[in-house]
């Protein structure tokens, strides 16, 4: 069975036109893959369009101001990548003047990028011979050749980057990569793969055996963490519209670098009554200039590993408010808000107030 070969000749009848398929240039290569790193490539393709106008070169997007940058991100959720993104930028147009390095290894010293990165921008944009193993890969070749172990245990994984290795099309290996991608993508799929009309269907290990909806096997995924997080959008009226304090989010948790209200984060489930706002906002603002202006509906986002559950206190203040200065919070007018990358979370509950649209 000549694989690659085959499969070569399936991609180019059956392949999506992407636009990142039309070039060798490696910025858009680089840009496309980070930006479909945990994201559909329906999703994904406008933000690839928006960010090539928007930044159409290395230089132009190494020089963007950041939160310009994470607003247009936002939407795309993994914030870390736009961080990472721009470090990233910065490195090549300054220490590479502006050209991406072939070499992988210094391609894997880029922040934000991986070994599967990096083997894509090598072997795609560079023609460089090394296999890029996604999930679509490990399905596709796990299938055929009835890969039993976990392909999310070191076993399963080295077991797979062997098979695709071997099977590699070292004459062109960024077709071959796509188009092992692109089969899987397309047709075989987690659920109901097209087996009947196949190209390998009677070589596939699976379909031979039985074994298409138990392939790949996978280890069970870590239990998701549960957060509660009870956010005080505090308004202060200004000539008719009101302005809000806004908190930009740094360290090491979630949403570094995007912009979140005031925010009481408990370990668990709790009534949001008189009781909780008075207790939560007592030691920060002077409760007689305090109007508690409507609770909002439980909002839910679900992460990676965690689940959001999120309520929204409205509070109107008429006078600003001391902490707000002690804790580096900014007062924005309302009509403002849509210039600052925020939260998905954020983005709905605004968007119900009628706040943004």
């Amino acid at each position: 069975m000549d694989f690659a070969f085959r499969l070569a000749g399936w991609y180019e009848q059956n392949k999506r036109e992407l636009p990142w398929r039309n070039t060798k240039n490696p910025y858009f290569i680089w840009l496309s893959e980070i930006i479909l790193q945990q994201t559909r490539v329906d999703q994904g393709l406008s933000y690839y369009i928006k960010f090539t106008e928007k930044y159409p070169d290395v230089f132009s997007l190494a020089n963007a101001p950041r939160d310009e940058v994470f607003k247009l991100w936002q939407g795309l959720g993994y914030y870390n990548r736009a961080d990472n993104m721009l470090l990233t930028a910065k490195l090549v147009a300054g220490k590479y003047d502006g050209n991406f390095p072939e070499n992988r290894d210094l391609l894997l010293q880029l922040p934000g990028i991986g070994p599967y990165t990096s083997a894509a921008i090598a072997s795609i944009a560079f023609g460089v011979p090394v296999p890029v193993v996604d999930g679509n890969v490990y399905r596709v070749l796990a299938r055929l050749f009835g890969v039993d172990a976990p392909v999310n245990s070191a076993k399963g994984s080295r077991l797979v980057y062997q098979l695709a290795e071997d099977l590699l099309d070292k004459n062109d290996p960024g077709t071959f990569n796509q188009a092992v991608m692109e089969f899987g993508a397309l047709k075989c799929t987690p659920a109901n793969p097209e087996c009947a009309d196949c190209l390998f269907n009677t070589a596939c290990y699976a379909r031979l055996n039985g074994t298409v909806n138990k392939l790949p096997v996978k280890k069970p995924k870590t239990t998701l963490l549960n957060r509660y997080f009870y956010y005080f959008h505090i308004r202060l009226p200004n000539e008719g519209s009101y302005d809000m304090y806004l908190n930009k989010r740094t360290g090491g948790d979630i949403w570094k670098n995007l912009y979140d209200f005031v925010l009481t984060e408990l370990p668990q489930k709790t009534e949001v009554n008189d009781e909780f706002i008075m207790n939560n906002l007592k030691k920060k603002i002077n409760m007689k200039h305090v109007v508690v202006d409507g609770i909002s509906k439980k909002y839910k986002q679900r992460l990676s590993h965690q689940l959001i559950h999120a309520v929204f206190i409205k509070i109107i203040v008429h006078k600003k408010v001391k902490f707000a200065h002690e804790n580096s919070l900014i007062l924005v007018p309302e009509k403002h808000l849509i210039d600052y990358p925020v939260p998905r979370l954020i983005e709905r509950y605004v968007t119900d107030e009628k706040i943004i649209k």
